[in-house]
This record gives C-alpha cells, sequence and structure tokens, in this order.
C-alpha cells in the first residue's frame, strides 16, 4: 500500500518536471524568419516573409547587426543598425521578451542586398523630392490663380457697382427730365457727335446762339440740357461719354451764349438709355450720339 502511494508521488513529480521542462523550451524557442524589410520607425522594424505575413521586431542594444559574405556566408562584419534601410533581404533571429515583445537578437544580410536596398532607397528618396518639388510647383500656380480669381472678382464687384452707379444717375436724370408733359417745348435743337467725341462740331454754336436768343422771349424759361451715347462699348464709357457731351454743350450755352446758371436744369447723362435708332450701323449709331437741348416753359407759369 505504501508502495503504491509513494510510486504514484514519484511518477507525479517526474511528470511535473517534464512538463516544466517542455514550457519553459516551448517559451524559449528562438524565432527565424527570412524576408524583406518594409518598414522602419525608431527601434522597430517591420519584416515581412512568406506570403505577405509581417513581423514587427525590437531592435536594442543586444541586437547584433552583420553583413555576411562568401560562398558559406561565413564571414561576418559588423555594421550600424543604420544600414537596416526598407527593401532589405535580411535573415532575423529574435525572441519575446517578458512584454509579449519580439526582440531581435540578430540580424543578417548580404552586402549585394545592401547595395540594391541602399540604390531603391535613394531612388525613392529622389522619387519622393521630386513630388514634392512637383507639389509645392502646382500649390504655386493653384495660389497665383486663387489670386488672380479673387482680384477678377473684386473687379466684377467694382465694375457692378459702377453699373448700379450708373443706373441711378440714369433713373434720376429720367426723373428729372422725363416728365415733359409738365412743361411747353418752346424750341430744341439737337447736336451730334463723332465716335467716342466729346467736343461739339462748331456748326452747332449758330443753332445753339439762335436758341438763347429765342428762349429771351419765353416767360420764366428754363433749358434742359440732356446727353445720349449709342451702344457701342461699355456701359460704363457710354455714360461717360454722354456726361461730358452734356457739360460740352451747357459752357457753350454759359460762356458763349451768357445764359445764367438759375435758366439750365442739370445737366442730364442717359448713356445708351432711349436709343432712337436700333440698328447698329453707322447710320444708327450716329444718329444716338446725340445732346438734346429744349426750350421749356413750365405750364404753371404759363396759367395752364
Amino acid at each position: 500500500m505504501n508502495r503504491s502511494r509513494a510510486f504514484r508521488v514519484s511518477s507525479l513529480a517526474v511528470l511535473s518536471v517534464l512538463v516544466l521542462a517542455i514550457t519553459t523550451t516551448a517559451m524559449a524557442e528562438i524565432t527565424k524568419v527570412e524576408g524583406i524589410i518594409v518598414g522602419r520607425s525608431g527601434n522597430e522594424m517591420i519584416v515581412q516573409y512568406l506570403q505577405g505575413a509581417e513581423l514587427a521586431f525590437l531592435l536594442d542594444d543586444t541586437t547584433k547587426v552583420s553583413q555576411v559574405a562568401g560562398v558559406l556566408k561565413a564571414r561576418r562584419t559588423g555594421m550600424s543598425m543604420a544600414a537596416l534601410v526598407p527593401g532589405l533581404k535580411v535573415k532575423v533571429e529574435g525572441d519575446y521578451n517578458e512584454s509579449k515583445q519580439l526582440v531581435a537578437s540578430s540580424v543578417k544580410f548580404s552586402g549585394g542586398d545592401l547595395q540594391d536596398a541602399q540604390v531603391a532607397e535613394a531612388a525613392n528618396r529622389q522619387k519622393h523630392e521630386q513630388s514634392q518639388q512637383e507639389l509645392e510647383a502646382h500649390k504655386a500656380v493653384l495660389e497665383k490663380q486663387t489670386a488672380a480669381l479673387k482680384a477678377q472678382n473684386e473687379q466684377i464687384e467694382q465694375h457692378e457697382a459702377q453699373l448700379a452707379e450708373h443706373k441711378a444717375q440714369i433713373a434720376d436724370a429720367v426723373s428729372r427730365f422725363g416728365q415733359l408733359d409738365e412743361y411747353y417745348i418752346f424750341d430744341e435743337v439737337t447736336v451730334y457727335f463723332a465716335n467716342g467725341k466729346v467736343k461739339v462740331d462748331p456748326k452747332y454754336e449758330g443753332p445753339l446762339l439762335d436758341l438763347v436768343k429765342k428762349a429771351a422771349g419765353v416767360n420764366g424759361y428754363v433749358i434742359s440740357v440732356i446727353g445720349y451715347a449709342s451702344s457701342s462699348g461699355s456701359v460704363a464709357v457710354n455714360q461717360k461719354l454722354s456726361e461730358d457731351r452734356a457739360s460740352a454743350v451747357t459752357n457753350i450755352l454759359t460762356q458763349r451764349g451768357r445764359v445764367p446758371l438759375t435758366r439750365i436744369l442739370a445737366p442730364g447723362a442717359m448713356g445708351e438709355a432711349h436709343q432712337v435708332a436700333t440698328d447698329k450701323g453707322v447710320e444708327g449709331e450716329s444718329q444716338n450720339r446725340r445732346v438734346v437741348v429744349q426750350v421749356l416753359q413750365n405750364k404753371a407759369i404759363a396759367g395752364v
């Protein structure tokens, strides 16, 4: 009875020792892989082996890095960890530490593979730098285009503001000169201008001065001067032309005809409004480049 019990105890002890030995051996088993470095960051190196499988190895002060040479790869030369660049074919041995991290104890590679990896890395770096330069150039072009677009938008906004101002001026002129049914029209002279010109042709000075003489005989008379332009060209330019033409005619009335300013309504600039000829031919355009001068009497003054 005692012998049997002793045998069982002895057997259990032997079995425990065997299990412990097997477990310890399994935990201490060295991991060996042969593959290509696909990533390197600080003290971590990622090796790809088999068909896309990857292992991450930690590199520390105990890691031996060496370059092997010879037919049997027997000659070894210690190397710096700086040689472990992406693309290098390596043989790595390592085991797991207490934190379950795989620590590389040995990294080996051939000189030819190192040269190939370094050449490839240099080419990749050059390609990356070229891509960065192209990206910077593209960025500069984009910034220039953005600046040009911004400037263009500002010009458009400015142009729209000018158009709005011109429309307001025209609306004001229409409100002041458009309601002629409140006046009697005693006389009228139309002065025509060359394309883009604001100077009054001398041939119109006689008719204008005659108009002034006739106006002197009208009780409470006022003179309206309204300038127009053809639709050829920009709206802004035509608005300015109509204004300058009306001012040129007003100067003749006040300086040569000695008409008091109190007798002249503020000159109106109608721009392209009220085109008398709709065709775009030479004759039609010439009829629209005009200043209309009228001698008016308010119906209230006339007793109507």
